[in-house]
């Protein structure tokens, strides 16, 4: 049976690189598979869309939800109005001989663990300084065409609550990846993830 390795982490964690890599390298000639989610955020530059995520609108998401379809949803107020977050059961997922990998929030986390079964969802959980973090984000905006710099900063003080370590005890976060050296940390990963594929659910 497979797995789905779950990647969160605060912002600007580097967690989005650490995703794109695995599925372009995989682990020991083993692919990874992904279930693209869902936002109706707007495109960042250099962003494609059904890669990153599928990018919709609100009414994109009424349609999933009237279906039965949404797995998990986030709703999040920044400075240009909502912007949904969410995972839905549209076929991507066949558990029976692959093997997935995901990215999201602790609570999209706990939300896909629920659904599929904690033998079958494994959090990879990723790490890095404050003080880091924060540069890159303003390095990545800085970089945009249109920088968002007052929701950047949304989201670095909101990561403070979403990702306080009461809430990481409660996800049932056992295992942490500093993120300080990339392929160190990647290959940290992929040796845990080998590992878990080996165990049987």
């Amino acid at each position: 049976m497979g797995k789905i390795f779950y990647i969160a982490g605060k912002s600007s964690s580097g967690k989005d690189t650490i995703y794109r890599r695995l599925l372009e390298e995989g682990v020991e000639q083993t692919p990874l598979f992904t279930a693209v989610p869902y936002t109706t955020r707007p495109m960042r530059d250099k962003e494609q869309n059904g890669r990153e995520y599928f990018f919709t609108d609100e009414a994109g998401l009424d349609r999933l939800r009237r279906q039965g379809k949404v797995i998990e949803e986030r709703k999040y107020m920044t400075w240009h109005g909502p912007w949904y977050y969410f995972t839905a059961d549209d076929g991507q997922i066949d558990l029976r001989d692959r093997t997935y990998l995901m990215i999201g929030t602790l609570e999209s986390f706990r939300a896909v663990r629920d659904y599929f079964g904690a033998e079958r969802v494994r959090p990879v959980y990723i790490e890095l300084d404050d003080g880091e973090r924060l540069q890159r984000a303003l390095n990545r905006e800085r970089a945009q065409e249109q920088p968002r710099f007052e929701e950047m900063c949304r989201r670095f003080l909101a990561d403070a609550e979403d990702f306080s370590e009461e809430k990481i005890r409660e996800a049932g976060i056992d295992r942490r990846f500093y993120n300080g050296e990339l392929e160190e940390c990647l290959k940290r990963i992929k040796a845990y993830i080998l590992d878990e594929t080996k165990r049987r659910a």
